[in-house]
């Protein structure tokens, strides 16, 4: 075996096949021992499957491209031919630069990851340093979110294939913008699903939301490892990633010496090094526990940075009123103070929506750009009925004042498609499994998943949840980019545009120091606060009506940008409803 051989583990099987459709060859695979199986390799552009013990011929398990769907044959990508720009990349850290979430089939008309490509000088332009690209990899079907893939090496046909993504990364960089991949390792979609016929990838010994976890620590595992890692570094090496935000962690139960998240930090680390340029690795987790962001030598399993979405609770409760369902811990300045200070609410104490203590307290010397947060993403805006954005119930102003805090706190901030123009359209769960019982079945889960949270009472009486096999789900989460031209949206989107300036230009808002960072406000009083970034401050009027904001000696700093005209005065600052501004340091 060499290494320009064609591979695959199969540690079950007697006897292996690949089968060629273009020639309608067969032939087999040679045993190379510990359940390998070797082919000399294949020309680029081939398709092919495999074929064990006689049965019907699958997918490879690391397929690069599946151009007919996650059924059909596999085929062959050589990703060495991509002619990089030679005025080489020379990388940017996840943390601290300012994320831009996307959708790839939502986010341009054609859906596609070309079609991107002409967007990005909008990206640029604002401000924008990462676009994270929600999960590639293949899925059942032409539409999707991409959390249901099957084929982790694979890019999705629909948005253009593996080329496509290579031409997608150099054009960001070349406008200096990284680029982040969501991936998923710790469940696959239900259509499509072929992994577990190839050898022991999942044991009930972990049990997940999604059936039996992943084997990370059982017999045979060395493998299933070595697919994750592989897959991780792949998508570094060739084409060019510079982060991976890694879904849903707390899935991937592993009670090995070593997790396979340290794992892959630590392999994540030496290939940085070869490369040259610095490599992300971008947690979500659910438990609120800063060992996932703590260094390798400090015990932690050594990620970059992690989602930190009780910011987001607290910032949107306090803005819309909701406090349905994981909402009901939050709703007040004081959450959003222990949020804005502490990255974590839930730090220990009492998760009421859960029912038991939950989360660990951040340690002060972890910085704010550990965490990722936002004032929406995929899940805080799909995962509701009507897939509805905060611009159905807040004002531009009070879209203003999200922005300002998420901007202009100590954390690693993160936008959503649309978010920067005040976008009205939604964002609704979308599927297109092949399998029309399946289908049926996530139409009834959905609706019947949605029927326990509460949603007449948001909504203001029963509402139809979208069913996401329709097409017209689909069609109605695509971005209307006529709305950043329209006046209300242009004027948002160049707050934006001026915020994310000031996050260069004023040392204080740039700091992950979260001991420059303090909430000032009446306990008596839910209209107003103070976010004081050491010398800088967001000034806060969450009334409708315009009020004086308490700040002694407002009238001696510099006016950085104000979302409505302000007066300030030596005991505070004049706002007008749902109004916001971002005051430098006082002069002597």
């Amino acid at each position: 075996m060499t290494s320009e051989d064609l591979t695959l583990w199969a540690p079950r099987a007697e006897a292996v096949s690949i089968v060629l459709p273009g020639s309608g060859d067969t032939r087999a695979m040679q045993a190379t021992g510990d359940g390998w199986w070797s082919t000399p390799a294949l020309a680029p552009g081939t398709d092919y499957a495999f074929s064990l013990d006689g049965a019907d011929p699958r997918p490879d398990p690391r397929s690069p491209w599946q151009p007919v769907g996650v059924h059909g044959p596999s085929r062959t990508f050589d990703a060495s031919e991509f002619q990089w720009p030679a005025d080489g990349w020379q990388g940017r850290k996840a943390p601290g630069a300012v994320h831009y979430e996307l959708h790839v089939g939502t986010f341009t008309p054609e859906g596609t990851l070309d079609s991107a490509i002409s967007r990005l000088g909008h990206l640029a332009d604002l401000g924008i340093e990462m676009v994270e690209l929600m999960p590639l990899a293949a899925f059942d079907g032409d539409r999707g979110w991409g959390y249901d893939g099957v084929s982790p090496y694979a890019v999705h046909a629909p948005y253009g294939g593996p080329a496509a993504l290579q031409r997608f990364v150099a054009a960001a960089h070349g406008m200096g913008i990284a680029v982040c991949l969501d991936v998923v390792y710790n469940h696959l979609g239900p259509a499509g699903n072929y992994l577990a016929m190839y050898g022991p990838y999942f044991a009930s010994r972990h049990q997940t939301p999604w059936g039996d976890g992943v084997n990370l620590d059982g017999p045979d595992s060395g493998p299933v490892r070595a697919y994750i890692v592989d897959n991780a570094l792949r998508w570094f090496s060739d084409f060019g990633i510079d982060a991976l935000r890694l879904d849903a962690i707390h899935a991937l139960v592993d009670d090995s010496d070593t997790h396979i998240l340290a794992e892959l930090a630590d392999r994540t680390a030496v290939l940085a090094a070869e490369l040259g340029r610095p490599l992300s690795l971008v947690a979500e987790s659910d438990l609120n526990q800063p060992e996932v962001v703590l260094p390798r030598p400090a015990g932690g399993l050594g990620m970059a940075a992690q989602w930190a979405d009780d910011v987001h609770h607290a910032l949107h409760t306090l803005m819309t009123g909701e406090r349905h369902g994981y909402y009901v811990d939050f709703g007040t300045i004081e959450v959003l103070d222990k949020a804005l200070t502490g990255a974590f609410v839930h730090d220990g104490g009492l998760s009421t929506f859960r029912g038991v203590p939950w989360g660990a307290p951040v340690p002060a010397q972890l910085g704010g750009h550990s965490f990722v947060v936002c004032a929406q993403n995929h899940d805080q805006v799909g995962n509701r009925a009507i897939g509805d954005r905060p611009s159905r119930v807040l004002s531009d102003g009070q879209l203003a004042i999200e922005a300002a805090v998420i901007l202009a706190g100590p954390f690693t901030p993160m936008l959503f498609m649309g978010e920067e123009w005040g976008a009205r359209t939604p964002f609704q769960f979308f599927t297109s499994f092949s399998d029309p019982e399946l289908g049926e079945a996530v139409r009834e889960g959905r609706t019947r998943e949605f029927g326990s949270h509460g949603w007449d009472v948001l909504y203001g009486g029963s509402v139809e949840v979208p069913n996401p096999q329709d097409v017209a789900t689909f069609e109605a989460s695509k971005l209307d980019w006529a709305e950043a031209e329209e006046p209300a949206g242009a004027r948002l989107l160049e707050f934006y545009r001026r915020l994310i300036r000031l996050r260069r230009e004023v040392p204080e808002i740039a700091s992950d120091d979260r001991s420059l960072t303090g909430l000032d406000h009446d306990p008596g009083d839910e209209t107003w606060f103070v976010l004081h970034r050491g010398a800088a401050a967001v000034v806060v009027n969450l009334s409708a009506e315009a009020q004086l904001v308490p700040l002694a000696g407002a009238d001696r700093r510099d006016m950085l940008l104000a979302w409505d005209p302000v007066v300030a005065t030596a005991a505070g600052v004049q706002l007008t409803g749902h109004g916001v501004v971002l005051l430098g340091p006082a002069r002597g």
